[in-house]
């Protein structure tokens, strides 16, 4: 038997990088898995291919994020296809680089849309179909503690910004039973960072050169880790941050 077997879980993001990771692991544990996807229905439809190829089950759920009346609509998608879920996994987000002095308005507010407002109110919202004793896994970024990379500054703020979402929150859903954990990646090789860390064997080296485990850190790292925080075992667990870099901010 599955850890997960007769849970349901949502993982947002969940058609590419760490949350196709997290959603074939999850969907491996014996969860029900709704992989949600912004704008890349292929991508998502690959992903629950896999999961159903390993004997596991998933659906996608679309719906961009950051827009007015995200929440609602990507609620009303899954309520079509789920009448219940255990797993929330917050994982959608933007992030690329920009020096401080060339932040545009709507960079801003953009990156703030999408990675700390869509997680609010899709959590809010989805407090009616998140069963008691569930779990709320957010997705962080060790650049919310550490300045190692000013250029992502509007990024980093973001992240922040879900650290303080998660530790007030597990306060909130505590007394449902309710788990609430932040999972903080460092660079991990996934197609959002190809275009410099898979560009040189320089590149790639002075990344794992950063972990004590030398090494750069792939999707399953993170997969695993909140496959631990959804499982039973993690239930003694909420309101923490916890750093998934490989060691990397030591």
């Amino acid at each position: 038997m599955g850890t997960l077997d007769g849970k349901t879980a949502l993982v947002t993001g969940g058609s590419r990088g760490i949350g196709r990771g997290i959603a074939e692991r999850l969907g491996r544990d014996g969860a029900r898995v709704a992989v949600h996807y912004g704008a890349n229905e292929t991508a998502a439809k690959e992903t629950v291919a896999a999961i159903e190829a390993a004997g596991g089950s998933a659906f996608t759920v679309g719906q961009e994020l950051g827009v007015p009346g995200d929440a609602a609509a990507l609620w009303e998608a899954f309520d079509r296809q789920a009448d219940g879920l255990d797993i929330l996994v917050n994982n959608a987000g933007i992030g690329y680089p920009i020096p401080f002095g060339e932040v545009s308005e709507e960079a801003y507010d953009r990156f703030f849309a999408v990675n700390a407002k869509a997680p609010f109110f899709v959590t809010q919202l989805g407090l009616s179909w998140l069963r008691d004793g569930g779990r709320v896994v957010n997705i962080s970024s060790g650049l919310a503690r550490a300045a190692v990379m000013p250029e992502t500054l509007t990024y980093a703020m973001t992240k922040g910004a879900l650290d303080v979402f998660t530790r007030n929150l597990s306060k909130v859903l505590g007394p449902r039973g309710i788990t609430v954990n932040s999972v903080a990646p460092g660079v991990i090789d996934t197609d959002i960072n190809a275009s410099w860390l898979r560009a040189s064997d320089e590149a790639r080296a002075a990344t794992a050169a950063s972990s004590p485990l030398g090494r750069v850190g792939e999707p399953s790292d993170i997969a695993d880790v909140v496959a631990f925080l959804a499982s039973d075992d993690g239930r003694w667990i909420t309101g923490q941050w916890l750093d998934a870099t490989g060691g990397a901010l030591q």
